[in-house]
């Protein structure tokens, strides 16, 4: 068995794992990266690009059929051709994958290895059964990976995950989607939209991430009134019938039904790829889902020599944070034991969605009642929302009782990745609701629905503060 040296080890060339080779070799330090599967990263091949590429062929095929309100008449019948809407999904897919792998190309060959590597102990890796890695630190960043629970696996090929929609050749007929998270509800949706027979079922009444209930709400009637989705879903039974799979279900009004599908879409989240890393021989500490327990702020498992960057730790699966996490972790291992926080940006989510989703900063689910006020607005009315038939959604702004601060923000509604990133900046900047209002605001925007809701949150907060006051003017005098 071959035998290398190097500095930092880098388990996995996706996102988080190139950010952290890159910053390690920044660092003059000696690094290897070590990939077994496919490169190209998680976002270019089946997430990010791809998804976003069947929802522009899904919106295109949506704003065709409904011109008649702005006296725009489609002349003749509109028509989705699935085998083209695939075709340009797999062949815009496969263009940023191509950028992505000429990165990896411009890598040295010298500092990249192949195969699947496995702890011996904290430094040292056994990759496959062809070399052996001694490595000062290691930076695991091996991504996650759809989780299926086990009543969906006797489908056989009938069950997909996101990875196999971007291999279909055609649009199928008919789809059951299990879980309405980002994936779920984005791939529903967009299906639906190219005429798809979509149901998408739930449970607990999740949605695309949403923890504010009255934001939730909102979304769910929104999204009921295009296709069928029931996110607290009475699903008795799937089962495999031919080529088809069969669900029997409670349905919205209480009957039940038995339904078929080409494919059950199964989207009930994502799990970190850490259980074949062999972490049973090193010092790691894990948590119960077996993910080495780590400072998120420094990225680093306990005080040991590894680090564990990106999707692989379980904390937030999103491209820009597993960049910021794997740039983290390949500069700590490069200055370790001299360890320090990195930079964490504030938390920013976007569901690609129509109306889009978006959340800033604090959610509602994270505050705690009684030390903040919420700020509303309803798009329903919204100047300029409505002018071009977007008028629907909701946002709240959340703002502290006792500073003014702005926390976070829940939104369902227009040009909600926009407002979302003006709403990340304002929570990483730290700026209170009174100083956002004095920011320029535009004449008709649909940002002027965003300066509706803070003035809300202002005026709650002016009373809120006042009952304070006066709370405290009384227990001086008792």
């Amino acid at each position: 068995m071959k035998t290398l040296h190097t500095d930092i080890a880098v388990i996995g060339a996706g996102t988080a794992g190139l950010a952290a080779y890159r910053a390690a070799k920044a660092a003059g330090k000696r690094a290897l990266l070590i990939e077994g599967g496919p490169y190209g990263t998680t976002c270019a091949r089946v997430g990010c690009m791809p998804s976003k590429l069947l929802i522009a062929a899904a919106e295109a095929a949506h704003n065709a059929a409904h011109t008649e309100a702005f006296g725009v008449h489609v002349g003749g019948e509109i028509t989705v051709d699935g085998v083209e809407v695939m075709d340009r999904v797999k062949r815009e897919r496969d263009r940023f994958v191509g950028f992505v792998l000429e990165g990896v190309e411009s890598i040295p060959a010298e500092d990249k290895l192949r195969g699947y590597a496995r702890f011996v102990s904290d430094t040292v890796l056994r990759v496959d059964e062809h070399t052996e890695v001694h490595a000062s630190r290691v930076v695991i960043a091996t991504g996650s990976r759809p989780s299926v629970p086990p009543p969906f696996r006797a489908l056989g090929d009938r069950l997909v995950v996101n990875d196999d929609v971007f291999a279909w050749d055609d649009l199928p007929r008919r789809v059951a989607v299990f879980g309405p998270g980002v994936i779920g509800l984005e791939l529903g949706q967009a299906l639906a939209r190219l005429g798809v027979d979509v149901r998408v079922f739930g449970v607990s009444g999740s949605l695309g991430g949403i923890s504010d209930p009255q934001v939730r709400l909102n979304a769910r009637k929104i999204f009921q009134r295009e296709f069928y989705l029931d996110p607290d879903a009475r699903v008795l039974e799937t089962s495999r019938v031919g080529d088809e799979v069969e669900v029997r279900y409670v349905a919205l009004d209480n009957s039940e039904r038995i339904e078929r599908f080409d494919y059950a879409l199964v989207a009930t989240g994502r799990r970190a790829n850490v259980d074949g890393l062999g972490l049973e021989n090193t010092s790691l500490e894990l948590n119960a889902h077996g993910v080495p327990v780590f400072d998120r702020e420094t990225m680093q498992a306990g005080n040991s020599s590894i680090f564990i960057a990106g999707d692989a730790n379980a904390d937030a699966p999103l491209l820009h944070e597993a960049a910021d996490e794997g740039r983290i972790a390949g500069e700590n291992a490069a200055r370790f034991p001299d360890v320090r926080q990195g930079l964490r940006r504030a938390p920013l989510a976007v569901v690609f969605s129509d109306p889009q989703i978006a959340l800033a900063g604090q959610g509602y689910g994270r505050l705690i009642p009684g030390t903040f006020v919420t700020g509303e607005v309803d798009f329903s009315d919204q100047g300029r929302s409505r002018v071009m038939l977007k008028n629907k959604g909701m946002l709240h702004v959340y703002a502290d009782i006792a500073t003014g601060r702005f926390l976070g923000a829940e939104m369902v509604g227009p040009s909600a990745e926009h407002i979302g990133h003006l709403l990340a900046w304002a929570v990483q900047q730290e700026l209170t609701v009174a100083r956002m209002l004095e920011m320029p605001f535009y004449h008709p925007v649909i940002e002027e629905g965003l300066r509706t809701a803070l003035r809300d949150a202002a005026a709650k907060l002016a009373r809120a503060q006042e009952a304070l006051r006066r709370e405290e003017s009384e227990s001086e005098l008792a």
